[in-house]
């Protein structure tokens, strides 16, 4: 008795089986989360300290240059960058993928803690943050009024709602993007010399007399009670009335020098929602949260903050990211349902009776829900890649049903009864069956077992693929035979239109070996168009477009534009104005979100958000050339308009990042660079290009007569305490307001720093007690310098950003900076990559290398289930002509080379190989009965020719809903969906000509005269 008689003549048994499929993958889906990819830890640890006041040069050498010298003794850091600008310093630690966060963010805070007594006295603690998962955070919510200011905005959000959203589960930060109080001073320079005072005297006098006391409590015998005190100072009123300077018949107070105001701790950027200022709550995911169901708080909670806000405040939500998760969802789920449909359409034409039809109906989605047990188990989320193979598998799993039902239906027309055909029909398929469910696991396993990104994403792709197919496989052959021989019509009962169907299979049969033998009477010509065909491959692979990923519709397109080195916020807010104008007219707007200054002090950079997919008749890619035509027209700001990256993990900024590191100085790295962007602009690859630094930020330095300064008993620390006192806008204090802290800063009103001749101006104590105007110590000296000083795994560094042009892949455009940096670099220059450039440089040909790995493992894989070195071979045959079919079609430009249409070849591998098994084991069987190699491989292939249509129509037209696919991720669908169906397509037609030429000349003569005496088990030459 073989295997699967025991559930043909025990149905109950067989039924139990799959009901306890039924049961625990009904319950494994429920259990499951549901999530954009796969869990991903992507970190990032920025290190920001601020030295008010410092020079960019200053900046590095004693603040970036000690700290990320420590830093990059971490371990897992897979790139180092920082950044150097007029009083901050900005270390961005880029973790590997998938490394701790907790143990990067431990072990880069204890290399900072060890560096604090390197750096300035002056400099303020360095601060660090980590974020896990997108540069971005997952939503933006933007508070605005007519009427209150930013500052006090952020100050009731800090107070009311930041706390809130701080505690829901999943939230790792709700951080606050607008500018906060801060107590300004704001000195007059000739007042101060009137009342003979310095800026130093302000600043000692407001430590002294805004004193922050912890005086303790009093405490006898029983008794013990706490206090306080008023030593310092808690509003304007009290700081306008602080006593500077008192004599016998004058007191000088605070007001009398200075204007005291409530006012902000920055003035140099500004967050807008519409043109609004605003002030934005960011909500960062802590590591490992789902998007979905934080946001889903998020927005349940959104309703009783807005009921609470002040009725001049309101709040609207401009970015959501979850929004374009769901929807693509949605969509995926949606595809799925309708490639059940149309498949089961399909095998129910192809078999031409509703009894045989219901065999797959069962077996498809019950393979589909039993793998989700496997997904569970293996600790998988359903997400847009296991969903996507489950659309995948829907097409693969079908093949086993039918194979089974089509064998058992042949035995039933050659007249044997239903249970007797079920009981042959089943035996004779078993081992194609098994061998093609071990051969699909074995195609995927690569895959599972890959690094980077590319391994992060499709493990669990590949996984929930191979699981589905398991369970099919097992179905297969314990449900569908006992269903066979139960559901299926006695021979002689047929209807008319299944009787149709048979003579069109059966006339189609006959035709296809008719030509069959014809054509492997010379089998010469047949292998060596399979040569050129394989050779082929490789061409078509090097004229093809090659990018990570497509570009998805997420209906938000980012832009940044960046103005001169000297341009005030006052400016950006003018041509951000012009650029809200000009998006406001743009056909499918519907809001924007911009931050002025805060990405770079002279840029803007923000989010040109679309109407929802249903609300509008335009795509992101159609919009794009418009949005750029309307902001070429600002001339004060050079933009660029990109999209947000498809896969996760990318560093932020331009899709294209070219890093030239040099331990040279940025004169000559600013030269190389110019030649790379001239070169870049000229080629026609890009559409923008620009360098992340230019040497052209003006710079005043003043200059100190050290003699003179050494005359008046001067020393330099005063003279740079006296003006950072006056122009270093530092906070020397801080005040309590409600029970929070805020800092005191003072600086000179802007008309008294307009220009570098105002310091003469200014005035210092000399050692006699008088008071010296600064400018008869002082020079200045006029120049420029990098706008900021970057450096990239600590060398000196400067980015080329840019923008691959439409018809120019990623591929493309990394290609020609290679072969422009062969020429164009000298001795001692380097290059790099950052953001979705570095994920593709590191991503390479992985999956390539995976395919052929995946090759190499289904040789061997059927080399031991055939016993034999050369059937696999003959098997294999049939890969090269399914890939050159999807390759054609991809070089032709309706897909580019990519991870989905990579993943789609290995697919092709593993689903042409089952053709090539149900052939090749079937003619070795025949030729075990007597037939020699070219009969039996002609017989065979006729024969199987029914079940390969079947099983590849199944899954071509099964791969319709992605080739249709309209909305969020209709792209990717799109890839690996056309990659799959032209392969399938063209692969079978070649295959079935190709494969028996090779059997004939490769395959092995079976020797019947072996078999004689040996109790031959083979099963009854079907006729």
């Amino acid at each position: 008795m073989r295997f699967t008689d025991i559930f043909i003549q025990r149905p109950v048994l067989s039924i139990v089986v799959s009901l306890l499929i039924l049961l625990v993958g009904i319950r494994s889906i429920m259990e499951m989360e549901i999530r954009e990819y796969p869990v991903l830890e992507n970190t990032k640890v920025t290190v920001t300290t601020a030295y008010p006041g410092a020079s960019s040069e200053l900046i590095q050498g004693f603040i970036t240059q000690p700290l990320q010298q420590a830093i990059a003794e971490a371990k897992g850091i897979d790139f180092l960058s920082s950044s150097s600008i007029q009083g901050f310093s900005t270390i961005e630690a880029q973790m590997e993928l998938n490394y701790d966060a907790n143990d990067a963010l431990a072990e880069i805070q204890s290399k900072v803690a060890s560096q604090r007594n390197e750096l300035p006295d002056e400099a303020q603690d360095p601060v660090i943050n980590s974020t896990t998962g997108e540069g971005r955070a997952l939503m933006y919510i933007a508070f605005f009024s007519d009427t209150m200011q930013v500052p006090q905005i952020t100050d009731y959000l800090a107070r009311e709602v930041q706390p809130k959203l701080q505690a829901l589960s999943g939230v790792a930060k709700a951080e606050l993007l607008g500018r906060s109080f801060a107590l300004r001073v704001w000195l007059d320079p000739q007042r101060l010399a009137a009342v003979n005072l310095t800026s130093t005297d302000i600043a000692q006098t407001l430590r002294q007399n805004n004193y922050i006391s912890a005086v303790g409590q009093t405490k006898d015998e029983f008794i013990k009670i706490n206090l306080t005190t008023n030593t310092d100072v808690a509003n304007t009123k009290q700081f306008e009335n602080l006593i500077i300077k008192s004599t016998e018949d004058t007191v000088v107070r605070l007001k009398d020098i200075a204007r005291v105001e409530l006012g902000s701790q920055t003035y140099e950027n500004i967050a807008l929602y519409k043109g609004k200022p605003s002030t934005y709550v960011a909500i960062n995911l802590s590591p490992g949260s789902n998007p979905l169901s934080v946001a889903e708080r998020v927005k349940e909670l959104l309703p009783d903050i807005k009921s609470q806000l002040p009725s001049d405040l309101q709040v609207e939500l401009p970015y959501d990211a979850s929004e374009f998760i769901d929807d693509s969802i949605n969509e995926v789920i949606k595809t799925l349902i309708e490639a059940v449909g149309i498949v089961l359409v399909i095998v129910f034409l192809c078999l031409g009776s509703l009894r045989a039809a219901i065999i797959p109906s069962i077996a498809v989605p019950l393979s589909l829900i039993g793998g989700a047990f496997i997904m569970l188990v293996l600790g998988f989320s359903l997400n847009l890649l296991t969903l996507l193979s489950l659309v995948l598998a829907i097409g693969l799993v079908v093949d086993d049903a039918i194979i089974i039902v089509e064998n058992i239906h042949r035995h039933i027309v050659d007249g044997k009864s239903k249970k007797e055909a079920a009981l042959i029909g089943a035996r004779e398929m078993a081992n194609p069956v098994i061998a093609m469910t071990i051969t699909l696991v074995a195609v995927y396993a690569p895959i599972g077992f890959m690094g980077g990104l590319v391994g992060s994403l499709f493990t669990e792709f590949a996984f929930t693929l191979a699981g589905a197919v398991v369970i099919s496989g097992i179905i297969a052959l314990t449900l569908s035979p006992m269903l066979a021989s139960k559901v299926l019509k006695p021979h002689g009962q047929s209807t008319r239109f299944e009787s149709a169907i048979e003579s069109l299979f059966d006339r189609l049969a006959n035709t296809y070996q008719r030509s069959l033998a014809i054509m492997v009477k010379a089998v010469s010509p047949v292998i060596m168009f399979a040569l050129v065909v394989l050779v082929s491959i490789f061409f078509m692979m090097m004229l093809s477009q090659k990018e990570l990923a497509p570009t998805e519709d997420r209906g938000i397109i980012l832009f940044q534009g960046k103005g001169p080195q000297t341009a005030t916020l006052e400016y950006l807010q003018k041509y951000g104005t012009e650029m809200q104008t000009a998006f406001e007219q743009v056909p499918g707007y519907d809001e924007t979100f911009m931050l002025v200054g805060m990405t770079s002090p002279n840029a803007v950079f923000g989010g040109f958000k679309m109407k929802p997919w249903s609300e509008r008749d335009i795509s992101q890619f159609d919009i794009m050339p418009q949005l750029q035509a309307s902001v070429a027209g600002i001339t004060g700001l050079k933009t660029a308009l990109f999209p947000i990256p498809s896969l996760p993990g990318s560093s932020g900024g331009l899709p294209f990042q070219f890093v030239l590191t040099s331990g040279s100085d940025f004169t000559q790295l600013d030269q190389i660079a110019d030649e790379f962007v001239g070169a870049a602009m000229q080629s026609g690859n890009f559409t923008f290009v620009q360098k992340s630094i230019d040497i052209d930020k003006p710079v005043t330095r003043v200059k100190v007569d050290r003699e003179r300064v050494a005359d008046l008993g001067l020393s330099m620390q005063e003279i740079g305490q006296a003006l950072g006192g006056m122009l270093g806008g530092g906070f020397i204090s801080r005040f309590n307001m409600e029970g929070r802290s805020y800092e005191v800063i003072p600086q000179v009103e802007r008309y008294a720093r307009q220009t570098a001749t105002a310091l003469n101006d200014y005035f210092i104590r000399a050692d006699s007690g008088d008071l010296v105007p600064l400018g008869s110590v002082v020079s200045f000296e006029h120049d420029v310098e990098p706008s900021s000083r970057t450096q990239f795994n600590q060398l000196n560094s400067v980015t080329i950003e840019g923008i691959p042009a439409p018809s120019v892949s990623m591929g493309d455009a990394i290609s020609f900076m290679k072969t422009k940096a062969v020429d164009i670099l000298p001795r001692g220059f380097s290059y790099d990559f950052k953001g979705e450039s570095r994920q593709f440089e590191n991503s390479g040909s992985a999956l390539i290398v995976t395919i052929f790995l995946s090759l190499l493992v289904i040789y061997l894989v059927l080399a031991a289930q055939f016993e034999s070195w050369r059937d696999p071979f003959i098997i294999l045959i049939s890969v090269p002509m399914s890939i050159a079919g999807a390759m054609a079609f991809i070089m032709l430009g309706f897909a580019s080379m990519n991870i989905y249409t990579q993943v789609g070849l290995i697919t092709l591998i593993g689903v042409v190989a089952k053709n090539g098994i149900l052939i090749v084991e079937f003619a070795n069987t025949l030729q075990k009965r007597g037939r020699n190699k070219r009969d039996a491989v002609i017989e065979a292939a006729a024969i199987r020719l029914r079940p390969i249509i079947m099983t590849s129509l199944a899954l071509i037209v099964a791969m319709i809903p992605l080739l249709i696919a309209a909305g969020p991720g209709a792209q990717s669908r799109f890839a690996i969906g056309i990659t799959i169906a032209t392969g399938l397509g063209i692969g079978t037609l070649l295959t079935m000509y190709v494969l028996p030429a090779f059997y004939i000349v490769l395959a092995k003569k079976i020797d019947t005269s072996e078999l004689e005496g040996q109790g031959n088990t083979a099963d009854q030459t079907p006729t």
